[in-house]
């Protein structure tokens, strides 16, 4: 079982990639909550291909399924991977219903080391407007055991040992050493987590 921070609504959309962590979470939630599955296409070749295999997916489960297209080109001030996000969230923010994104507990980690770079390291909130995200004292281990457990397929993006990306550089380069100097950071991270949400909810 994936344990979920926070009650969560009956209807809810769910962000899906094609990825393990996203695909485990849609499968989770379909069975007790009545779910959409919201896919966002960023025009890469891997992009169309991972739309095609999420729509069949849905197509399989009777989950309905919507599609965002990012139309835009990257500004030149902007990163790639800053870019997609914006992108991104401007889809999510579409949506009246509330919606649930797969970051999980290694996203916490990699997001507070980078940020620690740029000067403050900083911890995923649980909440940003519609956007929630149940799903961050989970290790990204425990989705993919779910995904193994439950028999749900899911593609992996070849894009994420790409070091042109900053979060490849954090996963595969920095992550294994932070583990060597730190080899319980996971138990510590998901009390700084779960701390963040109950500061979040008194408020």
């Amino acid at each position: 079982m994936l344990r979920v921070l926070g009650k969560l609504p009956r209807e809810l959309v769910v962000a899906v990639s094609g990825g393990p962590d996203s695909m485990a979470i849609l499968d989770f939630l379909s069975n007790n909550h009545d779910v959409t599955a919201a896919y966002f296409n960023h025009g890469t070749p891997f992009g169309i291909k991972c739309k095609d295999f999420v729509k069949e997916f849905c197509e399989e489960r009777d989950i309905p399924f919507v599609l965002g297209i990012n139309y835009f080109d990257c500004p030149p001030h902007k990163s790639l991977e800053e870019h997609w996000r914006d992108e991104r969230y401007k889809f999510f923010r579409s949506f009246n219903e509330p919606i649930i994104t797969g970051h999980n507990l290694d996203d916490v980690i990699e997001w507070f080391l980078y940020s620690s770079t740029h000067g403050e390291g900083k911890i995923i909130p649980y909440r940003n407007q519609n956007v929630i995200r149940p799903f961050i004292s989970t290790s990204k281990r425990s989705l993919e055991a779910w995904c193994y457990r439950k028999e749900v397929p899911y593609l992996v993006d070849p894009g994420n040992a790409d070091r042109k990306f900053m979060r490849s550089i954090i996963r595969h380069d920095i992550m294994p050493h932070a583990r060597r100097v730190n080899p319980g950071m996971e138990k510590t991270f998901k009390k700084l987590v779960e701390k963040e949400y109950n500061s979040q909810e008194r408020i």
